[in-house]
Parts: C-alpha cells; structure tokens; sequence
C-alpha cells in the first residue's frame, strides 16, 4: 500500500520535535469567535512587524504582540491555491484548483469547507471580500458553508471606488466608497448582527493587489516619501509601486483596526479567535526581508507571509513558534481550537497545531515537509532546508536568502527532498502531470437553490475577431465583437431544464445601437435587439498609479433584457453571436445573466 508523504519514511530528523496528540478544546465555555483576515498579495515584509520602517501597521503588529507568531508559516504562490488550502486542509492540486481564471480557480463539488464544519456547528459564517474560488452554484462562497457574501469572485476587481459587488443571491449591487473599507463595513454589520451567537466571520482583503489604487488620504503619506528599504533585487523595484503599496497596507491596517475595536466594545475581544495572514508573497519587488523571489515564485519569499493568532482567553501574549506551518493546517487547527467536529472525511494533508498554540513549547508540529507549487515548478521546505524547483538544496537556516546552494555537501538530504518532490507532484497529478488543467469542467447553470447565475468574461471563449479588454481574464469584458461571424461562448452544463430569463450587461455607443443578436443552446434560440445606446467613458477616479496592461480599464455597464430562452438540463455550448450588424460593432459585453423561472 502507497504510503502518504506525512508518512514517517519521507521525514527528515531536523531541528523541531514530534507533536503532541492533538486536543480539543473544552468544551465548558461558550463556543468561541473566530475572524480570519487575508491579505492579498502583501509580502512578509509589508509589515512594521517584520521590521519594515516604512509602513505602519500597529493594528496588524498587535495580533502579534497580544498573542502569537508563526515564524515559518507557508502559503502558495499565487492566491487561489492558497485560499483552497486555507479552506480544504488540503494541498490544493486535490481540490481541483489548478489555476486562477476560467474555471480553473475552482475547488471540486465534493471539497467540504472550513466555513461548512462552523456552520454545521451552529455559527453565524460570511466572507466579505476576495473569492476566488468559484463563481456560479456549487462553487460560489454561499454554496460553500458561508450564510453571507459580498465581494467579488474573480481573481482580482478593476474597480476599487464605488465598486459593483456580487451579493449572497448571485447578483450585483453598486457600493460607495473603498472596496476595502466597504467590506469592512458589512463585516462590522454582521458582528453587530451576531453579537449573542458564535460567529465565523472571513474577511478576505482586496488589498494591495492591483489596480495601484489607494484612497487619496493614504496616498498623500507616500506620495513623496523616501523609500531607503529596498527589494532583494533593487534594479527592479518600482519606486512608485512599492509607495502604492506600503499606502495599501496602511489602509488594510485602518479596517483591521476597526474590526478589533467592533470586538473589544461589543465585549467580544476575550473569547474570539483572530488570526491574519497573506495568501502570497509581495506583487512586486519590494523589501522582503532579503529573501529570493516574489509572487508567482516558489522560493521562500514566494511562498512566506506572516500569521499572526490572538485569542485572550486561550492564549498568552508575545509567544512566537518557529517551526514550519502553513494553510493546510488551520481547518484542523481552528476546528480543535473552537472544540468543533471537523465536517467531511477527505484526508487532510494540515496538522492540528492546537497544542502548540494553547501551549507554545518552542515546537509547532512533527518534523514535516512543506510543499509549493506553481506553472509546473515545485519546491519543498523542511524545517532546515528548501529544495527549489531547479534541485538546488538550500540550507534556510545559514543562507536564507539561498544564495548558496548544499547540495553536494549535502547529498542525502538532497536525495530524500528531489524524491519527495516526485512523489508528491505524481500524488497530485498522476501521470498526466499539470494537462488535466486544460480539462476543465464546464461552468454550472440552473440550481434551484441558486436561481440566479453569471457567466463573465472571464468565464467565456471569444471566438473570430472578438478579444478581452486586458491580457488577463479576470474582470474583462468582450470587445471588438464586429463581424457576423465573430462569436462568445461559454462551456455549461444546465442542471435544470426549464425557461431562463436572460440580460447581459453591455456597452454600445449611439451609432451601433440596432445589431440582431441571438443567444442559442442546443435547439433552443433566443433573439433581441442591442439598444439603447450606452456610451460611458472610461473612468477616471480609480487610480493612483497607471493601470498595468493586466487590469482592464473599466466603465459602469448598462443592462439590456433578453427575453426568456428554454434550457434543456445536460452539458452544452452556449453560443451568443450577431444576425445583423448595422453599425462598426455590435457591443462591449461584461457578462451574461441566467435566472431560472421557478
């Protein structure tokens, strides 16, 4: 029988101890809070905690002063993966998260949440920001354990002021203000709310990922401020991008700050848990700590955020465990923690850390292997050493900034670690490796738990002379739609035959209005008339710095009602493509809209 790569003969005799058996928690007192916050592409170094002295983050910086330090936690390159680990236990190439757009953010129907095993324990659940783990029914945050939603579910928003958001019922609504400060805002609302139950609250930041884009106020304290802290490779540092976003991370401060004092007036600070960290390494070259590599990099500064873990009843403040962890092991660790049974029998990969947190011995769990992985790289991290996606060993406690290589000094490490990596890409993959990312499953229509459903851009194929607004998916629009053979399609599968009401949000300047388009599914069709016109500009308000050519500029969509189409339940593709054409285009499209008549 196939031993895991937890099991005993892949472990290394390092420097960290064996684990105690994991503990629950007692169960005399009352179930406790808990309220995660993750940061969005903010580095290890983002932190005046970390020692950056360019930024201040007293809020963030108390979590660890008031309670405990994780010194060596790990994440994965780039977000999605990070947020399936974070919610699954699992490494996320089980889950089915092998990407960050179209469909390939999605965690598998079968996967059962952290956000399920608190729900099913009688807590209050809601997310309030960044998704990223699926858009329609099963895959939306309500289909996954979470009562309340409102954010966005791409990977990352082109609006940041006076944002269009995605609602518990699948549907946009226009916010006002700062994205940030504007899901801080339902959060505050929902603790309000839920001041007399339990409570599991998930407060996904936006920031400082792109757009560059920071209230004025904040910006105002960087605009012109020296930056004497450099990156790691400081001849690729952009100055200006590195003020934007330390002025982030000042924001994100704020709302923390505004979270925590909603606990401590409520008279909830004492038995809520409170934890923070960031799902990757910096979007930027900016002062790391000196360590090699960024986002999208499996290296230490990849792949190492901060976690910081406050919890007054429980926990002693000032404690700090220096052995490696990462997200797989908070579904374990929170669930002992709250004493709550964990819901769904997959294994996990995550262990319970709760021990070493309610009792911090200087260990945090047996010695272990971390495993990073992304666009075919993998890395693996032991308490001493990394192996990095070339085979080049790294002994992390001399040379953390991996500048010199061990491996011929080292050789049975490096044996143990290049095969360790071998097997746990052949466990993840099989033997097709990463082609299974091009085998996605089709984008699901038609629940009648989830009447509503969106189908983006993203989410959709641009065929002839049709393109994306910007080079990278997320939170595109379909442009240059001119010909009558140009065609959008998106891969569904119809859970539900039945009639659908259908609308798109679009764009169309006055000399275009008038094309025939017709929306067609298996035998059924569907005809209407673009009009009227729409012609907004593009905005002006949203940015601090130019916009990279990754982030579409963005403008407010009109919405233009289809009519009804039937839809037979099984897999198809709907097709969406022009009849007449009386002007230079038929329209710019944001997304398709499906409601199932009940």
């Amino acid at each position: 029988m196939k031993k895991s790569l937890n099991s005993t003969s892949l472990m290394l005799l390092l420097s960290v101890g064996a684990a105690a058996p994991g503990a629950q928690a007692s169960q005399e007192s009352t179930l406790p809070n808990v309220v995660i916050f993750l940061a969005d592409d903010a580095g290890w170094g983002d932190y005046s905690y970390s020692g950056n002295t360019q930024v201040e983050t007293p809020r963030i910086d108390s979590l660890a002063e008031q309670g405990l330090s994780f010194d060596r936690f790990f994440v994965q390159p780039v977000c999605a993966p990070t947020r399936a680990e974070l919610l699954t236990g699992r490494y996320h190439p089980r889950s089915g998260v092998l990407g960050v757009s179209e469909g390939a953010e999605r965690m598998n129907p079968d996967e059962v949440t952290l956000a399920d095993s608190f729900k099913a324990a009688g807590y209050a659940t809601a997310a309030f920001g960044k998704w990223h783990n699926g858009t329609q029914w099963p895959y939306h945050p309500v289909a996954r354990g979470f009562d309340e939603f409102l954010g966005h579910t791409a990977g990352h928003w082109g609006e940041y002021f006076d944002a269009p958001l995605e609602n518990s019922k699948g549907e946009m609504e226009r916010t006002e203000g700062y994205i940030v400060d504007v899901c801080t805002d339902r959060a505050l609302d929902f603790i309000e709310n839920n001041r007399d139950r339990a409570f599991f609250l998930f407060v996904p930041f936006t920031t400082p990922h792109l757009p560059w884009s920071v209230p004025e106020s904040d910006w105002d304290r960087f605009r012109n401020k020296p930056i004497e802290l450099k990156a790691t490779l400081p001849a690729e540092e952009n100055i200006d991008e590195t003020r934007c976003a330390l002025a982030m991370m000042e924001n994100q401060d704020w709302n923390v700050g505004r979270i925590l004092d909603k606990l401590r007036d409520l008279g909830l600070e004492e038995n809520t848990i409170v934890l923070y960290f960031s799902d990757n390494g910096p979007n930027g070259n900016r002062w790391n700590g000196g360590m090699k590599g960024k986002k999208t990099d499996v290296d230490e500064g990849g792949v190492r955020s901060v976690f910081y873990l406050r919890w007054p009843a429980k926990v002693s403040p000032g404690g700090r465990l220096p052995g490696i962890s990462g997200a797989i092991d908070l579904l374990p660790t929170l669930t002992s923690l709250a004493g709550i049974p964990r819901i769904g029998s997959l294994p996990l990969d995550g262990l319970d850390l709760s021990p070493h947190i309610l009792k911090p011995c200087g260990k945090s769990g047996e010695d272990r292997m971390l495993f990073a992985h992304w666009a075919g790289r993998t890395s693996v991290r032991t308490q001493q050493y990394r192996m990095d996606d070339a085979g080049n060993l790294h002994d992390m406690l001399a040379d953390p900034e991996q500048r010199h290589p061990v491996q011929k000094q080292q050789p049975e490490a490096a044996r143990v670690l290049s095969g360790a990596i071998a097997q746990w890409r052949a466990e993840m993959f099989g033997p097709d490796a990463e082609t299974r990312k091009s085998e996605q499953l089709p984008f699901t229509v038609g629940y009648p738990e989830f009447p509503v459903t969106l189908l983006p851009a993203r989410d959709g194929e641009p065929h002839g002379e049709v393109r994306r607004s910007s080079r990278a998916p997320n939170c595109s629009y379909f442009v240059n739609w001119t010909r009558p053979e140009d065609r959008l399609a998106w891969n569904v599968e119809v859970a539900t035959s039945g009639r659908y009401t259908v609308s798109v949000d679009y764009t169309c300047p006055e000399e275009d209005v008038g094309s025939r388009i017709e929306l067609a599914f298996k035998e059924s069709r569907l005809q209407g008339t673009v009009g009227p016109a729409w012609d907004p500009p593009l905005y002006t308000n949203q940015d601090t710095l130019p916009r990279p050519d990754q982030v579409s500029h963005m403008k407010t969509f009109r919405t233009l009602q289809l009519g009804e189409i039937f839809l037979e339940k099984g897999e198809g593709t709907l097709v969406l493509r022009a009849l007449e054409i009386p002007g230079n285009s038929v329209m710019d499209l944001r997304h398709l809209q499906l409601v199932l008549r009940q």
